[in-house]
């Protein structure tokens, strides 16, 4: 089973700020040479955002990052002092972060099937809805058990999804200068485009999600939506790999 990291950096700020290409470009290249990663994923807000009949959470968050290792002890190689997943948070490296407030937090990803595969590469520009639990749930087993039972399987029902990802909390020891997160839950929910998810939003299907919504067991905290366009990142081959000092 593999493991995932995701870093997310937000901000409180009236006017959001907005991370630019340059820097977006620069996320990519510091997640493309990081040791151990097998893929990655960098996140950034849909410029039309998502148009979902039961929700409006808010400003999105700047930026996100998903890691995926193969196991624990990779994962926490890059939550060390010396990793370069400290760089985010220097405003030399990504100035457009500059006043934002970064967490992370480990997770064991599962995926679903969907009705039809689709190829994923480099240069494929999907939209994910990206959704996080805080918590704490009343008896996490009870609620996880009713999710993973219920959810994914109508998740499957959207016209043209191309991704399920539900994810569940890791423990882990981390040293990097982001506060660290206690969601009991991420999940996503993956479409070729911001308007494939926002026609499966307003699908029958987001009604069917909705009433089984209601009948999760008990749970405290809420609960975020960020339509975000999605990049994945490949591993570097060996002579490409830039270390960040």
């Amino acid at each position: 089973m593999t493991v995932s990291l995701f870093l997310s950096f937000e901000s409180k700020a009236k006017k959001q700020p907005k991370l630019s290409a340059t820097d977006r470009a620069g996320a990519v290249a510091l997640v493309r040479g990081l040791p151990g990663v097998l893929e990655g994923r960098v996140y950034t807000p849909s410029p039309k955002g998502s148009k979902d009949p039961y929700l409006d959470d808010g400003a999105p968050p700047v930026l996100v990052v998903q890691l995926e290792l193969e196991n624990i002890a990779a994962l926490e190689v890059l939550c060390t002092l010396t990793s370069a997943l400290r760089h985010f948070a220097n405003p030399y490296y990504f100035p457009s972060l500059a006043g934002t407030t970064g967490r992370h937090q480990a997770f064991a990803p599962r995926r679903y099937p969907v009705p039809e595969e689709q190829d994923e590469d480099e240069t494929t520009n999907w939209c994910s809805y990206l959704v996080e639990y805080e918590g704490p749930a009343e008896d996490w087993n009870q609620w996880m058990t009713h999710y993973v039972g219920h959810h994914p399987f109508i998740m499957a029902k959207f016209p043209e999804i191309v991704t399920i990802e539900i994810s569940s909390p890791l423990g882990f020891v981390t040293s990097l200068p982001y506060d660290v997160s206690t969601s009991i839950q991420r999940n996503k929910v993956v479409f070729e485009s911001v308007a494939k998810l926002n026609a499966a939003l307003v699908s029958p299907v987001r009604h069917e999600m909705r009433a089984d919504f209601k009948k999760f067991p008990p749970y405290k905290g809420g609960n975020t939506h960020f339509a975000m366009d999605t990049r994945l990142v490949l591993p570097a081959e060996s002579d490409d790999i830039v270390i960040l000092a």
